[in-house]
């Protein structure tokens, strides 16, 4: 099972978890404190704080991991230890909870706790773990619908950008520090059984919160043509920016969005004199295929300037409905940034298998040239691994390359904490 999250969830660590536990099972015990179920007056933070804390001596002595989840469960797994020391832990719990209706005893089946043999009954402790992360993971999706409906019921009362507040906006553009907005992204190598390999870091300007911070009364995507014209204030900012050169994670092995009209100016020509020796060649400027569409004759001219300098060029904004249109080979790109979206699914299918007009065109394209972005759930990841594609890049990725950094970096599990 692909895993996901924006910023490794308890639930997220605990399957990560319990998957590496497959192999490791020997002399291993859980148990599962239903602390959601409490009365709300007694499920404050602090009461989960105090009551994770119950556990620390167990962490120490018996190579515990303590999972402090979104629901505020707790799951706390540890190896060597006695059922009668974990009982000890989990007694004192019910002590501090007595007086509330969950803790009771004499029930057939105990509410508050849930015991769990991982050694002898490890599926069973598998698919807690999984029951937890996909529930957790339809919590986040409908917290998401209620936020993005936020977002665009607020959108709709924006005025459209127009050319006072564009000529404001650039004015500010000019002297603005744009690091605070500036974000990078992985682009990865997703191979089944094996760990994330990034391959190289997209550079990119977080437009709607700047917005949000000088102009968050105008919608600036609402004119189409003044905002493209916006980005090309932005390009030139972020070219000056790396021209400098300060950052020494962005000299090689990144890609930034340009606008086909910025290739050809002299911020760009700057930029490109700023770069050291070979580096060239590690850096990928990505193209949007609506920009190439509206001028494809400065689109060659500039593509064969570009790429007589050695830079590699991804056609960037392909949806479901441009990829049966995207011919690589004419367009003398080296790669296809393809959005990932439910639409690529076949209609009827309950087993995320992708439609044939996708097979086809990524077929065409070729899988070793197909970048699958904007990947933030598991099936996206494994609807791509059924076409045979390997690189990868969304909030999804996100999650498993942190994750399997935190693991290189503590080969030992220590308790997850909020």
């Amino acid at each position: 099972m692909a895993l996901e999250n924006q910023g490794a969830s308890q639930e997220y660590l605990l399957l990560d978890y319990a998957q590496r536990l497959e192999r490791h099972r020997q002399d291993r015990r859980a148990v599962h404190i239903h602390l959601s179920q409490l009365k709300p007056e007694n499920r404050r933070e602090h009461h989960i704080r105090i009551a994770a804390n119950t556990f620390e001596d167990l962490v120490k002595q018996f190579e515990g991991q303590i999972f402090m989840l979104s629901t505020a469960d707790i799951v706390f797994v540890c190896r060597g230890a006695s059922v009668a020391d974990i009982d000890d832990a989990v007694m004192k719990l019910r002590y501090l909870f007595s007086e509330d209706p969950l803790t009771a005893t004499g029930a057939e089946q105990d509410q508050f706790a849930s015991w769990y043999d991982v050694e002898a009954h490890y599926p069973r402790f598998l698919a807690l773990a999984e029951r937890l992360y996909e529930t957790e993971q339809e919590r986040a999706k409908r917290q998401n619908s209620q936020s993005e409906q936020s977002e665009s019921a607020k959108a709709d009362a924006r005025k459209p950008l127009g050319p006072a507040q564009l000529g404001k906006l650039e004015s500010f553009l000019r002297q603005a520090d744009l690091s605070n907005v500036m974000r990078r992204q992985s682009v990865c190598v997703l191979v089944p059984n094996s760990p994330p390999k990034p391959i190289f870091k997209e550079l990119f300007v977080a437009i709607g919160e700047l917005a949000e911070t000088v102009l968050p009364e105008v919608d600036l995507i609402a004119n189409r043509w003044l905002f493209q014209h916006l980005t090309q204030t932005f390009d030139r900012r972020v070219l000056k920016m790396l021209g400098r050169g300060d950052d020494t994670d962005l000299h090689a092995s990144f890609s930034i969005n340009l606008n086909v009209q910025t290739l050809l100016s002299p911020e760009f020509l700057d930029f490109d004199a700023s770069l050291r020796m070979g580096s060239r060649g590690t850096i990928v400027v990505e193209l949007q295929l609506v920009d190439i569409f509206a001028d494809v004759s400065g689109y060659l001219f500039a593509r064969d300037f570009i790429r007589e300098k050695g830079y590699r060029i991804c056609l960037d904004g392909v949806t479901n409905n441009s990829i049966p249109f995207v011919d690589r080979r004419k367009l003398g790109v080296d790669l296809v940034k393809v959005f990932w979206g439910p639409e690529m699914l076949a209609p009827g299918t309950e087993n995320n298998e992708p439609n044939e007009t996708l097979k086809e065109a990524i077929g065409q394209i070729g899988k070793s040239r197909v970048i699958l972005a904007r990947c933030d759930s598991p099936t996206s990841i494994r609807v791509g691994q059924s076409l045979g594609l390997t690189m990868f890049q969304g909030r999804h990725v996100d999650t498993i390359l942190s994750a399997a950094s935190r693991r290189g970096r503590s080969p030992v599990p220590r308790p997850a904490r909020r």
